[in-house]
C-alpha cells in the first residue's frame, strides 16, 4: 500500500504493478495502453472487483390476505395468504478496470508534469490531454500560464 494517495501500487495478476488510475471504463483502457506502451511500459489491465454490499436486513414476510376469526367450515382458523417479498434483478453494473504499469515506481503525475511521457506525434502529455479534456497535446503553453 502507497504512504499517499499519489504513488500507489498493488500485484495485479500476479505481478507487482504501479497504478495508473482505478475504477477505468474501457475506452480510457485503450487511450491509457496506447501512450503508456508507446512510451516503453507494460500495462495491465484488471476488472475491478465489484463492490462489496452488505445483505438486506431481514424483513417480516408481507400478508396480502386478511384473516377472520370465524372459523372455517372444518373447523380450523384460516392462514393468512403469504406471499414472499419481491427481489428485483440487480441491473448489470457497468464494467471498470483497474489499470497498472509492470514498473511499481511509476508515479502518473510525477510522469506528466515532468514531461516523461510523450504523444504518438511526438508532444509532451499535458494534464488535460491525460484528463482527455483535449484531443491534441499542446505542449507549447506551461500548464501555470493557462
Amino acid at each position: 500500500m502507497a504512504l499517499n494517495k499519489n504513488h500507489e501500487f498493488e500485484e495485479l495478476n500476479g505481478v507487482k504493478c504501479g497504478i495508473v488510475e482505478k475504477n477505468v471504463k474501457p475506452e480510457r483502457v485503450a487511450f491509457f495502453k496506447e501512450i503508456l506502451e508507446l512510451n516503453g511500459y507494460t500495462v495491465v489491465t484488471v476488472p475491478t472487483p465489484p463492490p462489496k454490499v452488505a445483505p438486506p436486513p431481514p424483513t417480516k414476510p408481507a400478508t396480502t390476505g386478511e384473516t377472520t376469526d370465524s372459523p372455517t367450515s372444518n373447523g380450523q382458523q384460516p392462514i393468512a395468504n403469504i406471499q414472499p417479498p419481491t427481489s428485483e434483478p440487480e441491473p448489470p453494473k457497468p464494467e471498470s478496470f483497474t489499470v497498472g504499469v509492470t514498473d511499481y515506481t511509476f508515479n502518473p503525475i510525477n510522469a506528466i508534469f515532468g514531461r516523461l511521457l510523450k504523444t504518438k506525434d511526438g508532444h509532451f502529455v499535458t494534464w488535460a490531454y491525460w484528463n482527455q479534456e483535449e484531443t491534441v497535446s499542446n505542449d507549447e503553453v506551461p500548464y501555470y500560464e493557462k
